[in-house]
């Protein structure tokens, strides 16, 4: 298990990226804290200022010219764009994974549910099943697709995805998830959903003891036996 890491997480001040920000810090990590206003006073997280749409300044970042000056171990992509603009989102990951290749830095990327296998058949994916995504979120869903394959392409980063369950909110932070790969789950009351809370556990756990899989994904876990 990887102690002791500094951590950039990209989308600082949204919804996923700020509870990571948290557990990291609650387990000891460093982190740097990307985003266009980030604030904080945990000495333990260096705010920078960027703007993910600048490829040159991300880079700069990433490779090592933030305050206190060294490269992270780990990226953490928690950036999500709503109405969907795909154009941003692909080029985003893939400054990152560009940057990430050339030092050896792993790259976590928190995407979209619509990447998965849908439950009710293999070859359908999730941004195609109107049963998961509504006609209003289509879009942002196949942002989420082209997330992934421009992860699969890039053959020269070390890299996960990681989907979220159907529903992604804001909630209770248990410590408890089921893992799987790259088929949407449901949680034993028959959702697919997951706190975000629980999310930041998932992305840190992986961060720490990174596993075989390149796509995986969570679902809440009630407490009692598996």
């Amino acid at each position: 298990m990887r102690t002791g890491m500094t951590i950039a997480v990209l989308g600082a001040t949204g919804m996923v990226g700020s509870r990571v920000i948290t557990e990291a810090r609650t387990r000891g990590h460093r982190v740097l804290a990307l985003s266009r206003k980030p604030a904080g006073e945990d000495p333990g997280v260096t705010p920078v200022a960027v703007d993910a749409n600048d490829p040159h300044a991300l880079s700069g970042v990433l490779a090592g010219s933030a305050p206190r000056g060294a490269a992270p171990d780990a990226v953490v992509v928690a950036v999500r764009t709503f109405p969907a603009d795909r154009e941003f989102l692909v080029g985003v990951t893939r400054t990152v994974l560009d940057t990430a290749a050339r030092h050896g830095t792993r790259v976590l990327v928190v995407g979209g549910a619509g990447a998965l296998r849908s439950p009710g058949g293999r070859d359908l994916l999730v941004a195609d099943d109107p049963a998961h995504v509504p006609a209003e979120y289509r879009a942002v869903a196949a942002a989420g697709v082209a997330q992934l394959r421009t992860c699969r392409a890039h053959t020269g980063a070390d890299w996960v995805y990681l989907s979220p369950p159907a529903l992604l909110e804001p909630g209770e932070r248990t410590g408890r998830y089921r893992r799987g790969a790259d088929t949407l789950l449901t949680a034993a009351d028959g959702r697919s959903w997951i706190s975000a809370e629980d999310l930041a556990v998932a992305v840190v756990d992986e961060l720490e003891t990174p596993g075989a899989e390149r796509h995986v994904t969570v679902v809440h876990r009630a407490a009692g036996p598996v």
